[in-house]
C-alpha cells in the first residue's frame, strides 16, 4: 500500500499528515506558542554557586539563568564506569561545579514565571524505540515490557550496539520491533550524539548543541523503517532543513524528500483538511449505510455501533455481522486519526453466534495490526462490550484542536427552550418574594423570548396575575439559549 506524509509548514504551526492508499490516517500537530525546550542540550557557563541551596545558577543563552541542583550533577559520563556513577553520591554542590566553569547540560523542565528552566548532566537522547545514555554500559528495558521472553530477545539484539559511546534504555514502543528498526534507531542515535560531540569541542559557552526535534524532524525520524514512497514539504524553508537532517542522520529517506511548490494547498490533496474537520465529529458514516458514535470522556472513549439504513440481503444476522465487520476498519482508523488513547470501550451491535463474534475480533486484531501506537484487545465482555486497550503517546486530535463548549460546559448538549421558560418563571417567582419590585422585565435569548410571547404567552399571563405584577419579555441576540437576566423596575 502507497505512503506519504504532507508536511503543511506555517510560521505559526506545523501539521503533518500520514497517507495510506490515499486516506489520511495520522494527523500530528505542533503550534509553535507551544513548543518548550525539555530535552535540549546546551553548554552552559556557571554564572553562581550557592552552597545554601546546594545548587548553582548557569547561564544557557536564555534570558534567565537556569538551575542545577547537586542532585542532578552526575560525574562526567566519559570519564567514569557506570558503576561509579551508579555508587556516586551526592556531594556539596562548591565541591562539583565552580563559578565560570563550562559545563554541558540538558533541560528536564521549562521556565515557568519567574523560575528559569531546570538542568540535569545526567544526558538522555530518545528515539522512537530507544533512549540512548552517553557513557553507560549497560541496556535497560521499559518494565511496561511484560514478556520475560520479549525483554530477553530486545536486550539481547542491543547489546550488540552498546559501545565507548554508551548504552541504551528499551522503550515500550519496542515491543514487538524487528532487528532492522532497533539497528536504525541506534545508529541514528549515534550519529546524533556525535554531532553533540563535535559541537561541544567547537561551540563557545552558552550554545544550544542539541535542540529537541521539530515536528517535522520528529516524525521523519519515527518513520524510519516504514515503507514511505514520498515526504512532501510546502515550505522551501523547512524542506532545507529536512534535506539537512535526512542526509546526515535518515540517509535512507533523503531520496524520498520532495518540496511541493503546487497552486493547489498541500492538505487539499486526499481531501486531507475535509478528514480532519470529519474527524472531529461524533458521528461516523459507514458505507453500508451503518455508522459509528464516538464519544471521548474523560476515563475512557466508547464507541457505539449502528447499523442505520443498512439493511442487508439475506438475514438479520448477516446484515449485523457484516456491519460489525466494517466497523472494525473504520475503528482502527479513527484510533489513529484522532489519536485515541487508554481505555477504549466498543458496543458491537448484539451478534447471535460465537463464530461472528469470534471473526469480528480477528478482524479488529488485522485492522489494528497496522498502528504503530501499542494496542491491546481483551476480548468481549460479559454484557457484549469489547474492552481494550491503546497506548497514550499524545493529546488526541480533540483536545488540541478544541476547548470547552462556553454554552453547554463540556456536557455536549444545551438545556431546552422549554427548560429554559420555566427556570425564567421560576426565577421571577423568587426575585418577587426576596424584594419589592413594580415590575420585571426578562433579557434571554430570541428563542426563549419567542417562546414566552407565544406557545407560553398563557404562562407569563398566570404568571403576573399570580404575582399581580407586570412582566415584560425582551431579546438579547447575544445571549446564549441558556442565559437570561430578570430585571427588577
Amino acid at each position: 500500500m502507497s505512503a506519504e506524509l504532507l508536511i503543511n509548514v506555517t510560521p505559526s504551526e506545523t501539521r503533518v499528515a500520514m497517507i495510506e492508499g490515499g486516506n489520511l490516517q495520522e494527523i500530528h500537530i505542533e503550534r509553535e506558542a507551544k513548543r518548550g525546550i525539555v530535552g535540549n542540550i546546551y553548554k552552559g557557563k556557571v554564572s553562581r554557586v550557592l552552597p545554601g541551596m546546594q545548587a548553582a545558577f548557569v547561564d544557557i543563552g536564555l534570558d534567565k539563568a537556569a538551575f542545577l541542583h547537586a542532585s542532578d550533577i552526575v560525574p562526567h559520563t566519559e570519564c567514569v564506569s557506570e558503576n561509579e556513577k551508579q555508587q556516586f553520591q551526592v556531594r556539596d554542590i562548591s565541591e562539583l561545579v565552580r563559578q565560570g566553569q563550562d559545563i554541558v547540560v540538558q533541560v528536564v523542565k521549562d521556565p515557568l514565571g519567574t523560575k528559569g528552566a531546570r538542568l540535569t548532566t545526567d544526558i538522555t537522547l530518545p528515539s522512537r524505540y530507544l533512549v540512548f545514555m552517553p557513557g553507560a554500559s549497560h541496556v535497560g528495558v521499559s518494565q511496561r515490557i511484560e514478556s520475560e521472553e520479549e525483554r530477553s530477545r530486545l536486550k539481547r539484539i542491543v547489546s550488540d550496539y552498546c559501545d565507548e559511546l554508551g548504552g541504551f534504555i528499551i522503550r515500550t514502543a519496542a515491543e514487538g520491533a524487528t532487528d532492522k528498526e532497533m539497528a536504525q534507531d541506534a545508529a541514528f542515535l549515534k550519529r546524533l550524539w556525535k554531532k553533540v560531540l563535535e559541537r561541544r569541542a567547537r561551540y563557545k559557552s552558552k550554545s544550544m548543541l542539541y535542540g529537541e526535534l521539530a515536528l517535522a524532524q520528529r516524525i521523519v525520524r519515527d518513520f524510519v523503517g516504514t515503507e514511505l514512497d514520498l515526504i512532501r514539504v510546502d515550505s522551501r524553508q523547512a524542506y532545507d532543513t529536512l534535506e539537512e537532517f535526512t542526509s546526515e542522520f535518515v540517509p535512507e529517506l533523503a531520496g524520498k524528500l520532495a518540496y511541493y511548490d503546487g497552486q493547489q494547498p498541500i492538505f487539499d490533496m486526499y481531501d486531507t483538511e475535509n478528514e480532519i474537520q470529519r474527524s472531529l465529529e461524533r458521528k461516523v458514516e459507514l458505507k453500508s449505510g451503518g455508522y459509528l458514535i464516538i464519544d471521548q470522556t474523560e476515563a475512557m472513549t466508547t464507541i457505539d455501533i449502528n447499523t442505520g439504513a443498512f439493511v442487508g440481503r439475506r438475514n438479520l444476522d448477516e446484515t449485523i455481522f457484516n456491519t460489525n465487520v466494517e466497523a472494525t476498519r473504520a475503528i482502527a482508523r479513527q484510533l489513529r486519526l484522532r489519536n485515541l488513547g487508554g481505555i477504549i470501550i466498543i458496543d458491537f451491535i448484539d451478534m447471535s453466534t460465537d463464530e461472528h463474534r469470534r471473526r469480528v475480533l480477528h478482524s479488529l486484531e488485522q485492522a489494528l495490526s497496522h498502528d504503530r501506537v501499542k494496542t491491546n484487545i481483551n476480548g468481549f465482555t460479559q454484557l457484549g462490550l469489547v474492552e481494550m486497550t491503546r497506548k497514550r503517546t499524545r493529546e488526541s486530535i480533540e483536545h488540541v484542536l478544541c476547548g470547552e463548549c462556553p454554552t453547554c460546559e463540556g456536557r455536549g448538549s444545551v438545556k431546552t427552550v422549554e427548560t429554559v421558560c420555566y427556570e425564567v418563571l421560576r426565577e421571577i417567582t423568587r426575585v418577587n418574594r426576596a424584594y419589592d419590585a413594580d415590575k420585571f422585565v426578562v433579557y434571554a435569548s430570541p428563542a426563549v423570548v419567542e417562546a414566552l410571547v407565544e406557545e407560553d404567552s398563557h404562562l407569563v399571563a398566570e404568571l403576573e396575575v399570580f404575582i399581580g405584577k407586570q412582566v415584560k419579555v425582551k431579546s438579547e441576540p447575544l445571549y446564549t439559549q441558556e442565559q437570561f437576566d430578570v430585571v427588577m423596575m
